[in-house]
This record gives structure tokens, sequence and C-alpha cells, in this order.
């Protein structure tokens, strides 16, 4: 049931993964969420979100357009309450070569997805926040956001752009009332691989984390007003520490090994 007291949130890409469990933490503790994939399983995530006993409002929608990025904003708005958080989760990866294994439609694809609707709906969201004086916003980078990308190029490239867009932002909205934070998880047991053409690679075929643990890290840290948190295994957390020191070159080539297409074996991964 839906009362003046629950806070409203907004998660992007909440059909399924990370997304979903984000939508599922804000619903677990008192939201109302606004939720929005272009999937035909966004219905049925919704369904289940509503069984938290909040207000759940889906907007199916494809936000590499800007006129759907618009469409969604404006939505939101007609709900007629203040927006209090915004989850800017939606994006997706594209493996392999960049000189003859990618398509450029992919990749430009993926900018339109991973960096420019999440500038765009971010500049809806923090001018409204700002004006309110209050509001939390969180944005799903990638440990990968840590160093070069081999074989990911593009995708890590985008993901580091979010994680230093988010901590700029931060810095300007500093005393505004509004926070933002970075989610910055590791391998996560999704459909990411899967639809990147990834499972042929070592981190494709590699042991991957909960997207629930990986959503519960991240939503903490955002109602903590935390700047990041490198979600999901210890591993991923010694990861991003050393990624302090260790040379770009040095961790290029460990991405490489990772994510060099046939160097994992497609049948181990779920």
């Amino acid at each position: 049931m839906t009362t003046p007291d629950r806070q409203l949130a907004l998660v992007t890409g909440a059909s399924s993964g990370i997304g979903y469990e984000l939508a599922r933490q804000f619903a677990q503790h008192g939201f109302d969420v606004v939720v929005t994939a272009e999937d035909d399983e966004l219905a049925s995530a919704a369904e289940s979100l509503r069984e938290y006993g909040g207000q759940v409002i889906t907007v199916r929608a494809d936000l590499t357009r800007y006129d759907e990025v618009e469409r969604l904003w404006t939505e939101t708005v007609a709900v007629g309450r203040p927006l209090d958080a915004v989850a800017v989760n939606a994006g997706v990866g594209v493996g392999g070569e960049f000189a003859r294994g990618t398509s450029l439609e992919a990749e430009l694809g993926l900018i339109e997805l991973n960096v420019t609707s999440s500038v765009h709906l971010a500049k809806r969201a923090v001018a409204a926040m700002t004006a309110r004086g209050a509001g939390r916003i969180l944005f799903t980078s990638s440990i990968a956001a840590l160093m070069p990308g081999p074989f990911e190029a593009v995708y890590a490239a985008s993901k580091a752009f979010l994680h230093s867009f988010a901590e700029a932002l931060r810095g300007e909205l500093k005393d505004s009332g509004v926070t933002v934070t970075s989610l910055m998880p590791g391998p996560t047991d999704t459909e990411f691989f899967e639809r990147a053409g990834m499972r042929d690679t070592k981190v494709g075929a590699g042991p991957k984390d909960d997207p629930a643990e990986v959503a519960r890290q991240g939503f903490d840290a955002l109602m903590k007003g935390d700047d990041k948190v490198i979600a999901g295994s210890f591993t991923n957390k010694v990861q991003g520490v050393a990624s302090r020191i260790t040379p770009d070159r040095a961790k290029a080539a460990m991405h490489r090994r990772m994510a060099e297409p046939g160097t994992g074996d497609a049948s181990g991964d779920e």
C-alpha cells in the first residue's frame, strides 16, 4: 500500500541483474519505485517487487534514445512526488577485438546507453534534487573503471567515465543535500557476459558475485552517503587497492588475459 510517508526511487535497467536487485532493496526498505528497462522481463520484475507492498510504476523505454529518456523523466515527474533517490544502472557490454571483432554500431550504442543516457538522466535528477535540497544518486560503474580494458575497450572506458562523473558531481554538490555514490562491482552473475559475447573468456567463465549482495552493498553505501563502494568479493576490494599503485600497462595486460576471446571454458558459465 502506498502512503505519503514512503519515499520514491527511480531505477534504470531494473528488469534483471543488479538493477532488479537494487529495485528490490528500495522496495524492501519502504520505497515506492519507478522501474525502467526495454525488455519484456520488466513486467514480471515489477510484479515480484509489488510483493513488498509499495507502489511499482513501470516505464518501458529504450534509453539509447534522447526522447525516451525525456519520456522516462516526464513519467517520473507525473507521479507527483519528489524523487528521493535514483539508481542510474542501465548499461551494456561489448566484448571482443576492437579492430575486427566488434561492430561500430554496437559500440556507439554502448556509449549512448552507458554514458549519454546517464548524463541526460543525471542532468534532470540533479536539477530537481538540488532545487529541493535533498536526494541520493547512485551510478553503477565497475571495477573495470580502474584499469584499461583490452577486449572491452569501449565498455571499460564508459565505466571509467561514470566513476569520474560521479566523483565530480559529488564534489560539485557538496553541502547541497544531494549525495552521489559510485557502485563498482566486479564480475557478477548476471546476463552481462552472454549479452556481451564474453562467455568464452576467463572472466566470463570464472566465478562471479551474487547480484543481490552487490546491490545490498550498493544500497547501503548510497544510504550512508558514501562516495563509492567496491562491491562483491574480497578479491574485488584487493584489486581496487592494488590498482592505486599498479601501472596502467600492467593492469591492461592483466585485463587482456581475463577478457581475450577463447581463453575460457564457456561450458562452466552458469
